[in-house]
């Protein structure tokens, strides 16, 4: 969830390094903040709550410094409960991600032995026991002591002052290292260290990582030492930079074309062999959270209609309840644009136990999930920094239609239905169609209650426009199934209110426009998602029908229009309140 960032090196603005890196970081977590640098002997720190924005820190020169940006869980949104957290002495900085499950345990402990906490937080907890450990031990050992005695997922990044280091361990959040020219840089999400270096160093579950002045990687089971291999991330530093656009959302919509692009024209091979991997497997399950559970959804349909195949799929979640069928034959394939998402990860790890093979589908190269999977697809959409996913979901989409396709050995039409899809999408955002949206959303920023209606593939589109509209612009709206819509829903309907409807030009069309209907002569507004316009809409937007790719264009209208929603209601659309970009606290 929260965002981490650590410097140690040459430079004495580290204060100005943390922060710039915290900026890019923040779509994980934008409750509060906090800069700490090294001061002589003892830590000087900064911390506000509230989001970043243009904020400056008022720190001493330091060449070594950490920072957070909070997703909030243990206690409520204050200074005090911001990180960095200091220990009694103030020599020690501690920032955390994760949740320490036993943490109330190990307060006790330590309020008997004269700590003195001043927050509400779980994190506080540990660096008061490091604090404790390091009395008869040196730094890494009380670092490795302490964690170990941890109960949860986490990750923390601590700061000596004394020692002049920076240590960071984790076991489920994710930390990446990076190095240039003996700096090294520390952080949660690559993209906040793109900036400063390509060569980065994923630590693994159970390693900790010390930093002074070269590097150490160590085992947190035993304390011996690891060879650290670094690797070449091909991320550009525009592309965690928001360009010509006002925010991260809008310049990822614009984004997508050239995703789609990439993906038909350079997926081939790792799509033809991910299809045999499915063909040889008895059971195969989808599964993902939020945005990249409506892929999954998605997938269910095409490979019944194209690959004549029977796909699983469950909300990641609800898959421990569920796993009971399990074999070492079954195949997981793993939707997750972060690949650190723990109700993805949890059910994971738990099906490797049965034996089964897992195959990662994410966006983040050494993530948790890329790690754990048997096989692997990068999503290739480069960095997505809004917390509402939009490039990366049509990405997922793009790698659907191509192994489904693959599953019939026909990637080339996959290819050419994709690439026709790339083409819509660029008209969808051409001056024109963008403002023909501006002008819906101007229409029904006001409403309190919006309901979206598909049928068949057309339905995951229905929860993921509904779950885009909620999420940025805070309208109540509730996807469903067109033929549920008379099943209870339609007790909702009112005079004016907006229901958008998926019409597309395939099995669905006839008894979508009899849905239209029935909302329209109760007195819903109908706003018409198709490839031609139908008597029964009140507002038309046209997605030309592009077959199996159809549903790859037709929800870019309402991305466009869930952001302008957002605008329109003076939301942010890029750090939408209580959410955070990587969810990785169950």
């Amino acid at each position: 969830m929260c965002g981490i960032f650590g410097y140690i090196g040459k430079q004495d603005t580290a204060a100005e390094l943390v922060l710039d890196g915290l900026k890019l970081l923040e779509y994980r977590g934008y409750d509060s903040w906090g800069v700490a640098v090294k001061v002589g002997k003892e830590i000087s720190i900064d911390k506000h709550v509230g989001k970043i924005g243009n904020a400056t820190v008022n720190l001493p020169k330091s060449n070594l410094g950490i920072g957070h940006t909070r997703w909030a869980t243990h206690g409520g949104v204050t200074r005090e409960n911001s990180h960095p957290h200091l220990d009694c002495t103030k020599k020690l900085a501690l920032i955390h991600n994760g949740i320490v499950e036993n943490y109330q345990i190990l307060k006790e402990e330590l309020l008997k032995k004269d700590h003195v906490f001043v927050s509400e937080t779980d994190t506080e907890v540990i660096v008061h026991l490091i604090e404790e450990n390091i009395k008869t031990n040196d730094f890494s050992t009380a670092v490795r002591i302490s964690f170990n005695r941890l109960d949860g997922l986490n990750a923390i990044v601590i700061a000596n002052a004394d020692s002049k280091e920076i240590i960071a361990a984790k076991n489920g959040s994710p930390l990446v290292v990076g190095e240039k020219d003996g700096d090294f840089y520390l952080a949660s999400d690559f993209s906040g260290i793109v900036k400063h270096t390509t060569s980065v160093l994923f630590l693994k579950d159970n390693e900790m990582v010390i930093l002074g002045d070269g590097i150490q990687l160590l085992s947190l089971s035993t304390g011996e030492k690891i060879v650290p291999e670094f690797e070449v991330i091909d991320w550009k530093v525009e592309d965690v930079d928001k360009g010509e656009h006002e925010h991260f959302m809008i310049k990822e919509i614009y984004d997508q074309a050239k995703v789609i692009t990439n993906i038909a024209n350079t997926y081939t091979e790792s799509i033809e062999e991910l299809a045999e991997v499915m063909r040889n497997a008895v059971g195969t399950f989808f599964i993902g959270a939020g945005t990249a559970f409506h892929a999954c959804l998605v997938g269910v349909y095409l490979f019944s209609k194209i690959a004549k195949k029977h796909i699983n799929t469950s909300v990641a979640s609800e898959f421990n309840y569920l796993e009971d069928f399990l074999t070492d034959k079954s195949l997981i394939m793993a939707f997750s644009q972060s690949g650190e998402t723990i109700d993805v990860i949890e059910p994971l790890s738990r099906a490797k136990e049965k034996g089964s093979k897992i195959v990662a589908i994410t966006n983040v190269l050494g993530s948790s999930i890329y790690r754990m999977a048997h096989h692997k697809l990068l999503l290739g959409a480069g960095p997505e920094k809004a917390v509402a996913s939009t490039k990366a979901y049509i990405a997922k989409l793009s790698i659907v239609i191509m192994l489904a396709y693959g599953i019939q050995k026909e990637t080339k039409k996959a290819k050419e239905l994709l690439l026709h899809a790339a083409k819509e999408v660029d008209r969808l955002l051409e001056k024109e169609q963008v403002d023909h949206i501006k002008k819906l959303s101007s229409i029904f920023k006001n409403a309190k209650n919006m309901y979206v209606i598909g049928r068949g593939v057309s339905y995951p589109s229905a929860l993921e426009a509904a779950l885009k509209i909620k999420e940025v612009s805070y309208i109540h709206t509730e996807g469903l199934a067109g033929g549920e819509l008379k099943h209870g829903t339609i007790a909702l309907i009112s005079k004016g209110t907006p229901c958008i409807v998926f019409a597309p030009n395939d099995e669905t069309y006839s008894a979508m426009i009899s849905n239209a209907t029935e909302i329209r002569s109760r007195g819903g507004v109908i706003i018409g998602v198709s490839h031609k316009n139908a008597e029964v809409f009140d507002h038309f937007i046209e997605v030309k029908d592009m077959g199996e790719a159809t549903v790859v264009a037709q929800i870019i209208p309402i991305q466009l229009f869930s952001y302008f929603l957002a605008i329109d209601n003076n939301c942010d659309p890029d750090k939408p309140r209580n959410l955070a970009k990587s969810v990785t606290v169950k």
